[in-house]
Order: C-alpha cells, then structure tokens, then sequence
C-alpha cells in the first residue's frame, strides 16, 4: 500500500478515502506547560504574538508528535473582535469573555463593516501562514474558530438563550452575521495555508438546546461553512461538547468531513449514529490525559479504537497542564493502529 505523508493521509482520511494508517492529530487545543517549557513560547503572550503563536503550535508536532499543527489556542479572539471584553488568561488558563457588546438590533448594526486585518484576528491569520510556509508541503494546518451559535452567544452575553427560547429578531440575525464572519475568516485562513478548518461551538451542544433547536439555530449556520469550504475543496471538522449521542444524525446533515465527540459519547453508538462524517474522538482529556499514565492512555486508546473510531483523537481541548508523555503514547496508539 502506498505510504502517504501526514497531510495527504489526513486529506484522504477525512474524506473517506483509503490510507495506509491513521492518521495521528488533534483538532482540539494542543499547547501545554511541557511544550512552552520545550520551545520558549508560553501564554499568554503566545496567544497575542503570531511568532510565538506558531512557536508553540509547532511544539505540539515536535514534542508530542501530532502530524498536523493547529491555531489558535482559546475561543475568545472573535468575541474580542467585536469588541467583548476579555479575561487575558495565563500560564495555565485560556482566554476567556467576561464581557458583551450586542443587546439589539441597533447594537448588531456597530458591528458591521469589520476588518480581519486587524486586532488578534490578524495574529492568527499571520500564524497560520507562518506554519504553511514552514510545514506546510508534509503537515496538514488546521485552522480553529469559533462556531457561529458560541460566537453568538458570546456577543449576546447570558440574554442570549432567553432571546432564543422567545424567538427575538436579534438571534436570527446574530446567526447570520456570525456565521457570514465566520464563512469569511475561514476562507482568509484557507489563503494563508490553512488545509483544515475546525469548528468548536461549544454552546450548540444538544444537552443545552436540544434536537429542535440545534436543528433550527445552529445546523444552517453549520452548513453554511462546510459547503463554503467544500468549494475550496478543505475539510472541515465540527466539535461541540457534551454527550451529543441523540443530536448525531442532525449534526450529519451539515456536510462537516468529520464530527468530534467528548468522552460521553459512546462510539460504536456513535458511529451508528452518522451516514456522511466520520467520527473522531474521544479520549477522556482529563480523567486519562492529564490524570492517568501511559498505560491508562493506552488502555483508553484501544478501547475507542476497538469500539470503531474513525480517527483516535481528544475529546475536547487538551489541559494544558497534560503530560507529554500521554500525549506521545495517544499518538503512538493511533499511529500503530491496524485496520
């Protein structure tokens, strides 16, 4: 069988077409403590600083062995473009919002006529051609967002599920803008290198809003940025959190390459469970990662690769205080899996 290099096995892989392995990366967050202590790039400041940005995203390939490198880190920086105030983080914590800017339609007008040349938005960008220009001709680069139904959200601040649950004006039209913004920054992502875009939209998890509702306020905005990219020929992976199990065949129908599940999802179900995505998942980022040894992460790996995975990977972002060690043997079980 032909042996293929990290970026052409993922390209193959997530479009379902025969490989030689599986491939070993992580669509999730991959900075931690051992990788800003191996390369000299930490947060926070690696989060402002593209440089350093692409230091650290690359020490998740050279310390860990992940064959892909991906950015950014948090879920903030969209938010922090429009104008959401932020919580810097530190060594250990990511970003996060502590602030919001949209509560009508008059406040969502301000927002219009924003420039992805500016503010962190730029850094990442800058980023992302960064680590296309250095690994780019072996290793796939993943472009990360935020999705459309979180960044919403997080403009809207906690009225933003009792808007949805009233069927306010300003939901619909957040959704649209968001996803519009989001469609566009994939595709300055996808011009600077990017090969892969991930999809992280924590908040449309069917544990929060349900079937009926992630069916009407997130799967059309979901949609809306998988066939943009499929038009650029880039995969794209969609991850939200929690036990997803029921929303599945839902999520399906966004035309994502693949869907990542959490640790609650069991994946023989869960593979049962699609027609279209792969399923990709879902090691337990802190009972097994971060808390457990190599011998647990092996024990894990087999387990979700016996149980019929499409792609061994975290189920969520990975802790940042998690051992490289781990992190190598997940790599390690997944590069020695047989079909």
């Amino acid at each position: 069988m032909t042996e293929y290099t990290p970026k052409e096995r993922l390209y193959r892989a997530l479009r379902k077409q025969q490989i030689d392995r599986m491939p070993a990366v992580c669509f999730t967050q991959t900075a931690t403590v051992e990788q800003m202590e191996a390369c000299g790039a930490y947060w926070p400041e690696a989060h402002a600083d593209a440089e350093k940005m692409a230091t650290l995203a690359g020490a998740g390939h050279t310390e860990a062995g992940f064959e892909a490198v991906r950015v950014p880190f948090d879920i903030t920086a969209e938010a922090e473009h429009f104008g959401c105030g932020i919580k810097a983080g530190d060594l250990k914590q990511q970003p996060s919002v502590i602030k919001h800017v949209v509560k009508n339609m008059e406040d969502l007008e301000k927002l219009k006529g924003y420039s992805l040349k500016e503010g962190r938005i730029a850094i990442i960008l800058e980023a992302v051609k960064i680590l296309s220009e250095k690994y780019g001709k072996e290793l796939p680069i993943i472009g990360s967002m935020i999705g459309p139904f979180s960044l919403a959200q997080h403009i809207n601040g906690d009225a933003w599920f009792g808007n949805l649950f009233t069927g306010e004006e300003i939901v619909p039209a957040l959704l649209d803008f968001c996803a519009d913004f989001n469609v566009e920054y994939a595709k300055a992502m996808v011009e600077n290198g990017a090969d892969t875009i991930a999809i992280i939209d924590p908040t449309a998890s069917y544990e929060l809003i349900g079937g009926e509702f992630y069916e009407k306020y997130a799967l059309p905005y979901h949609k809306k940025i998988a066939d943009a990219m499929k038009e650029l020929d880039v995969a794209t992976v969609l991850h939200i959190c929690g036990n997803t199990t029921n929303g599945l065949s839902i999520m399906d129908r966004a035309g994502v390459n693949a869907i990542s599940v959490d640790q609650r999802v069991d994946i023989k179900t869960a593979t049962g469970n699609v027609e279209n995505a792969i399923i990709v998942g879902n090691i337990d980022p802190v009972a097994v990662l971060w808390n457990g040894t190599p011998e647990e992460v092996a024990e894990a790996s087999k387990k979700v690769l016996d149980a019929g995975v499409g792609l061994l990977t975290v189920g969520c972002g990975i802790v940042s205080m998690t051992p490289t060690a781990n992190l190598r043997k997940m790599v390690e079980c997944t590069i020695n899996h047989k079909y």
